[in-house]
C-alpha cells in the first residue's frame, strides 16, 4: 500500500490540487491529512469540501482549532490573526464545527499521526532539532509518527541515540523509531517555494518525500484579491 501523507494545506488550493493528481499518478492507495487545512491562504472553504470529500483520516492544526472556535485571536501573530478571522468569516458554522471536533492524535495502520507533538499535542511545540524530538519519542508507541506543523520536512530517528536524516527517501528499519514531518503543501518554509508531501509504501517501509511546483501566481492572486495581507502573498515566492 502507498499512503500519500500531506499537511499544512493552509487553504493553498492550487498546491494541494497538484499535491493530490502527483500522488494518485505515483499510486497511492490511501491518504492521510496531517491538520492545517485553513489558515493563511484564500481558499478556505474549497480546501476544507476538498479534505471532507475525501473522507481521510486527519488531525486538527493550530489554526484549525483556531478557525473552528470562537476565542479570541488578539494574543497571534497580527497577520495570522488577521487570516484567521477573515477564514472564520468564510466558513459557515457545520465547517467551523467539523474543525473544532477534529482528533488531535490518530492512529492510522501501524503509525501515528499528529500535527505539533505526542507529549502536548495541544500546545502547539515545535520540533525543529533532535532535542525537541526527545521528547516526542518517550510518547511514540508506534515506530513511525508523521506530523506537520513547522512547514519544514525533517526526518528524526531515534536507536541507540537521536538523530537527524535528510529527507528524501527513508527506510523504516527494525529497532528503531521515526518522526517525520512531511513539509507543507500550502505554504513551505525551508527556502524552497515548491508543495512538499511525503509518501509512505507499507510493503518497501520507504517514505518517499516530493516537491512539486504548482500555480504560484494564482494562489498569490487570490490572496491579494481578497484583501489578505500582501506579505501572504510574497511569502509563498520565498518559501519562509
Amino acid at each position: 500500500m502507498k499512503i500519500a501523507l500531506f499537511g499544512d494545506i493552509h487553504a493553498n488550493w492550487e498546491a494541494l490540487e497538484t499535491v493530490l493528481a502527483d500522488a494518485d499518478e505515483q499510486g497511492c492507495d490511501s491518504y492521510v491529512c496531517l491538520g492545517d487545512v485553513v489558515g493563511y491562504n484564500a481558499d478556505p472553504v474549497k480546501c476544507l469540501e476538498k479534505v471532507q470529500e475525501m473522507g481521510c483520516p486527519v488531525v486538527k492544526g493550530n489554526h484549525d482549532e483556531d478557525a473552528g472556535g470562537e476565542h479570541s485571536l488578539e494574543m497571534m501573530n497580527p497577520t495570522a490573526a488577521e487570516a484567521l478571522q477573515w477564514t472564520r468569516d468564510q466558513l459557515t458554522a457545520e465547517q467551523r464545527e467539523w474543525l473544532a471536533r477534529m482528533r488531535m492524535v490518530r492512529q492510522v495502520e501501524d503509525f501515528t499521526i499528529v500535527h505539533s507533538t505526542l507529549d502536548q499535542p495541544n500546545v502547539w511545540n515545535y520540533v525543529t532539532n533532535k532535542f525537541d524530538a526527545m521528547s516526542n519519542f518517550s510518547y511514540q508507541f508506534t515506530q513511525v509518527c508523521f506530523h506537520g506543523h513547522t512547514h519544514v520536512p525533517r526526518v528524526f530517528v531515534r536507536g541507540t541515540r537521536v538523530q537527524e536524516v535528510d529527507p528524501e527517501s527513508v527506510a523504516i528499519e527494525p529497532g528503531m523509531k521515526y518522526f517525520i514531518n512531511a513539509g507543507s503543501v500550502g505554504q513551505p518554509r525551508d527556502g524552497d517555494w515548491r508543495a512538499s508531501y511525503c509518501i509512505y509504501d507499507t510493503d518497501s517501509k520507504i517514505v518517499t518525500f516530493r516537491r512539486l511546483e504548482y500555480d504560484i501566481e494564482t494562489t498569490q492572486k487570490k490572496i491579494l484579491d481578497a484583501g489578505l495581507p500582501k506579505i501572504l502573498a510574497d511569502r509563498l515566492a520565498t518559501g519562509r
